[in-house]
């Protein structure tokens, strides 16, 4: 699955025919009664899946009903928008991390009374959260771990990645894996700005200031990171010219046993499960620090429902019932949110990779994608822009950072 995050255009200006939920306690409904769902995570394969929840829930609370509409994920935020500007948006509906702080600006979410806020890991309850009030419940999530050829790093005699790796330790085992008369490249890690930001707080540093006016990566340690990812361009990665950058690319170079490590997430253990070679995970390295891209889908409830307990009810279910948690596990469907890791050990020897416990190691520092309510998708494309004039030589790091700063303090002022 494509794990860009979106940023809904033109969101304030459908919101403002929404009005802001109230924030006392809803009632339980009397009678039975229809909520609605609409959603981008279960296309593509998990339809039947989603069906095996609302099953359950519907069979728990009798009295309520969910319709779902399941739209693909690259048509998805139109379709929220063009709801939320005509009033026909659904009691719930899926909601990314990127989007969250202009749907809460804006009214469009109900403020939610959360029954059991424990089952939820708080880093990603507290995403969801404004004011100390939850208006989302997260749903899911994703990171992004290191993936290595072990083939390939035994015949190079090169010691398998750990969990206590960093940056040098990376480059080092890169050069040595790296033969470019083989096809053979020792690295990949997309020149992106979801790449950039991460390595960016992996060297202690942050991409907007405090009341995120203005950019703060312009900075030694912000130069530092794009060296990182920039560099590696050409010497132990590929290059524009070779394809890098293109869909599938390194996942590809990988599966052809050309590629000794790369950079992504963990929706990719499926695709190559069944490579003729041995290979495993390991908690991305950092320089300063560990902080590992963490991705997350949550629900939020309408503020225009009007059915916001049963709303919520439905919500809570999805995110943290034991159903849900079981069905994730059994399908691979991503990993659910919640706090109680007794319930995720399945979910460790499922099979390779064997260091699936990488995946919860890479939680305890995490960088989250640095958030504007307006302005989001311009600043992301802003970034990745420059970073690649920087990789395909046409900028230096330095002349490509200037420039974003330049461009993206712009935008966040409304320029």
């Amino acid at each position: 699955m494509n794990r860009k995050l979106m940023a809904v255009v033109g969101l304030a200006g459908a919101a403002a025919l929404v009005m802001t939920g109230c924030s006392t306690t809803p009632a339980e409904p009397d009678g039975p009664v229809t909520i609605t769902y609409t959603n981008f995570i279960s296309n593509d394969g998990n339809e039947a899946n989603l069906a095996k929840i609302v099953d359950a829930f519907e069979a728990e609370n009798p009295n309520i009903k969910v319709k779902v509409t399941t739209l693909p994920y690259g048509d998805y935020g139109t379709a929220l928008q063009t709801d939320l500007a005509a009033g026909t948006v659904s009691d719930t509906f899926d909601v990314e991390f990127a989007n969250y702080a202009s749907y809460q600006a804006n009214g469009v979410l109900a403020p939610l009374k959360v029954k059991n806020a424990s089952a939820y890991r708080q880093s990603l309850l507290e995403a969801y959260s404004t004011g100390g009030t939850s208006y989302a419940l997260p749903s899911s999530f994703s990171d992004v771990v290191l993936y290595y050829n072990k083939d390939l790093f035994d015949a190079a005699g090169v010691s398998y990645p750990t969990k206590d790796w960093t940056w040098a330790d990376e480059k080092a085992a890169a050069e040595k894996l790296t033969d470019k008369k083989a096809g053979v490249w020792g690295d990949h890690q997309p020149v992106s700005f979801y790449e950039y930001y991460k390595a960016l707080a992996q060297n202690g540093g942050e991409f907007l200031n405090a009341d995120k006016t203005k950019v703060a990566f312009n900075t030694p340690a912000g130069i530092e990171a794009a060296h990182w990812l920039v560099d590696k361009s050409g010497t132990v990665m590929p290059t524009i010219a070779d394809g890098q950058g293109t869909a599938d690319f390194d996942t590809n170079l990988f599966k052809d046993g050309k590629l000794a490590m790369m950079h992504t997430g963990i929706w990719v253990f499926g695709a190559v499960a069944d490579v003729p070679f041995n290979w495993d995970i390991a908690v991305e390295p950092g320089n300063t620090k560990q902080a590992s891209a963490v991705f997350s889908n949550a629900i939020g409830v309408s503020a225009t429902s009007k059915n916001i307990a049963a709303a919520t009810k439905w919500a809570e279910f999805m995110t943290s019932s034991d159903t849900m948690v079981q069905t994730r596990l059994d399908s691979g469907w991503e990993l659910p949110p919640i706090s109680d890791e007794a319930k995720l050990a399945t979910y460790l020897d499922k099979g390779a990779p064997a260091n699936r416990k990488a995946v919860f190691d890479s939680l305890d520092g995490i960088a989250l994608p640095p958030v504007v309510a307006t302005g989001q998708s311009e600043m992301q494309d802003i970034m990745g822009e420059e970073l690649v004039e920087a990789q395909a030589g046409r900028k230096t790091v330095e002349q490509a950072l200037d420039s974003a700063e330049t461009r993206i303090n712009a935008v966040l002022a409304g320029g």
